[in-house]
């Protein structure tokens, strides 16, 4: 199918729209289908290829709360019952098992009976909690939840956040002192993109249900760092580790993490609401999306990652990259008005029905390679849950909507 801008566009996204809907219906059908474990509650940590699940898996806070934001979402757009059913079951793990009521803040990781593995209060997956937590407010009104996502900014903040030299560091013990195993990087690299994309990314979320001043201020605070330190500002792409005063360890290309946060951070804007921030943000934006053209292969894909030292490209294609691409490639033409984005967002979609998508099993392929072999990966981890996809579904019929 191609998809030209002409007089017969609205019709085409229409179809585009309901194309895209019922995909999204089948993402979560096979997470309400695979993923509940009723023997010990929760959802299973590791699924495999074969759709088996591996019963005495650790659970992570990461999977966990992308399973929450992923349904409290699904029940908002759909009104299915049976999804808010999955997003109770998702908020009531994260509150009886991931809490950490003594400390404050959430574990890393739980075993399959629900008791603590990794008790490092990592940043990253706080993140999240707060995305999930925030969302399912958003759903339910539940105050239990918007509780429990504000207790969760308040100690991040108050533990983790720079005065001298802004940002959030990575990880703490689980007391809150210092550590120097962040879980996801070395000493001395303490701060990171992935993380403060992420925490922008909860913190707007979370403003959305809960404008607090302080709240805000923080937001404004993360997106300048975004803008400032972690985007370059000649190459328009993003560093990945720093230190305590923003000294990159190096220039590796995540052309993935490029692309969604070229959408990332003007959905923080919008929710800000300062025109003047919106038009800086959308300018960045669409030459961050112009950057990451160079990571695309013959195919339109972009490739996972590129090391300009080693000159070593990792050419898999990635279930998470190709649903950010299709979103930040939509977002550019959005805010451009050039084709050339719609285009390759409508080429990113086809590839996405025809080869990422896994039609015997369920889901998506975590990967497939370049030469369209498909790894017989887990299908569930801790770092693989429904929110990428079922994210890049929900953006997309919205987007959609706009311009019908």
């Amino acid at each position: 199918i191609v998809y030209k801008i002409n007089s017969q566009m609205n019709t085409d996204n229409k179809k585009l729209s309901a194309e895209i809907q019922k995909e999204l219906i089948r993402i979560l059908s096979y997470w309400e289908t695979y993923t509940l474990d009723y023997e010990n509650g929760g959802f299973y940590g590791t699924i495999n290829y074969d759709n088996v699940p591996d019963k005495k898996s650790e659970r992570s806070v990461v999977v966990t709360s992308r399973i929450l934001w992923t349904f409290s979402m699904a029940y908002r757009f759909l009104k299915n019952k049976k999804y808010l059913a999955i997003a109770e079951r998702a908020e009531h793990y994260l509150f009886n098992h991931f809490r950490d009521e003594k400390y404050g803040g959430v574990y890393w990781s739980v075993t399959a009976k629900g008791e603590p593995i990794e008790t490092k209060k990592q940043l990253y997956g706080h993140s999240f909690a707060i995305y999930g937590l925030s969302e399912y407010y958003a759903a339910t009104k539940s105050k239990p939840a918007l509780d429990f996502a504000k207790a969760i900014f308040e100690r991040i903040d108050k533990e983790g956040f720079d005065s001298e030299k802004g940002g959030y560091f990575e990880c703490f013990t689980r007391d809150w002192s210092q550590t120097d195993d962040y879980i996801l990087s070395k000493p001395p690299y303490n701060k990171s993109m992935n993380t403060h994309l992420h925490l922008l990314e909860a913190f707007t979320n979370l403003y959305r249900v809960w404008p607090d001043p302080k709240l805000r201020f923080r937001t404004e605070s993360v997106l300048s760092m975004m803008l400032d330190n972690i985007i370059d500002q000649n190459t328009h792409r993003e560093r990945l580790f720093f230190d305590k005063n923003w000294q990159p360890k190096d220039y590796t290309i995540s052309y993935g993490h490029d692309i969604e946060a070229s959408w990332l951070i003007c959905e923080a804007a919008e929710v800000l609401g300062n025109e003047e921030v919106i038009k800086r943000v959308g300018e960045r934006s669409v030459k961050m999306a112009v950057a990451t053209l160079e990571g695309l292969a013959k195919d339109g894909m972009l490739n996972y990652e590129f090391d300009p030292v080693t000159k070593h490209l990792n050419t898999d294609r990635s279930w998470w990259v190709m649903a950010e691409q299709m979103v930040g490639f939509m977002n550019a033409y959005q805010l451009s008005k050039q084709e050339h984005f719609w285009q390759k967002t409508l080429t990113t979609w086809e590839f996405i029905k025809k080869y990422q998508r896994d039609m015997v099993n369920g889901d998506w392929h975590a990967i497939v390679k370049a030469d369209l072999t498909i790894p017989k990966t887990s299908k569930v981890n801790p770092w693989k849950g429904p929110y990428h996809h079922s994210r890049a579904c929900f953006e997309m019929i919205k987007r959609l909507n706009k311009l019908l």
